[in-house]
């Protein structure tokens, strides 16, 4: 049978990676194979790219540059691990996908999103078949995503109105694929989060 591709995004520091793990673990904790992944990333070649687009100053790359980095990263990753996952009939959870380059290369430097739509049509062709959405306040998800010190910071060296703009962007994102992205209030405390997640996700499976 044909596997289900689960997508979580949010703006930095609003607790997907936390809640993504924890999903991963109560799924195959009830039987089901469960593959994690992240965007950028994901594959060997991926994971190259993610060091090139991540790491080093905000001016680092245009946002055209970035568009063309990002779809070489997800197209590599679809080819070597998403699609081969669904095959099998595996659950795919993946940390980002394309709804994060509509937001952080589409809206933060210019209205590009035009650009952004037809590559993923030419290059990608595929959407999720869920996408859970953690919406958070930006100023408190900036404190969380500074407070990791990780190499990884350049969209975060960005500040607080990208995180606003970026807010904004993925819940009218929610509204236009509204068949596919389920917001999720991040604010309450971890374990509802989870829970909440779990019965979206339990009830797409179904």
């Amino acid at each position: 049978m044909a596997g289900r591709f689960i997508t979580f995004e949010g703006i930095d520091g609003s607790g997907k990676s936390t809640q993504i793990h924890t999903l991963a673990e109560t799924l195959r904790a009830s039987g089901h194979d469960v593959v994690l992944t992240r965007e950028p990333g994901g594959s060997p070649g991926a994971e190259e790219i993610r060091r090139l687009v991540l790491e080093g100053d905000p001016d680092r790359w245009s946002a055209e540059t970035e568009i063309l980095l990002f779809t070489a990263a997800r197209r590599d990753h679809l080819e070597r691990t998403i699609l081969p996952a669904l095959a099998r009939g595996q659950i795919v959870l993946c940390d980002r996908f394309a709804d994060s380059t509509r937001m952080y290369q589409g809206l933060s430097r210019g209205d590009l999103r035009g650009i952004v739509d037809q590559l993923h049509s030419l290059m990608i062709g595929r959407e999720p078949d869920l996408t859970i959405l953690i919406d958070m306040d930006p100023a408190i998800g900036l404190a969380r995503a500074k407070s990791r010190a990780t190499a990884e910071e350049r969209f975060e060296d960005f500040g607080e109105a990208l995180q606003k703009q970026m807010r904004a962007g993925f819940l009218a994102l929610a509204n236009e694929f509204s068949d596919r992205i389920r917001v999720i209030d991040g604010a309450r405390d971890i374990d509802t989060v989870a829970a909440d997640i779990l019965a979206r996700v339990e009830a797409d499976l179904a």
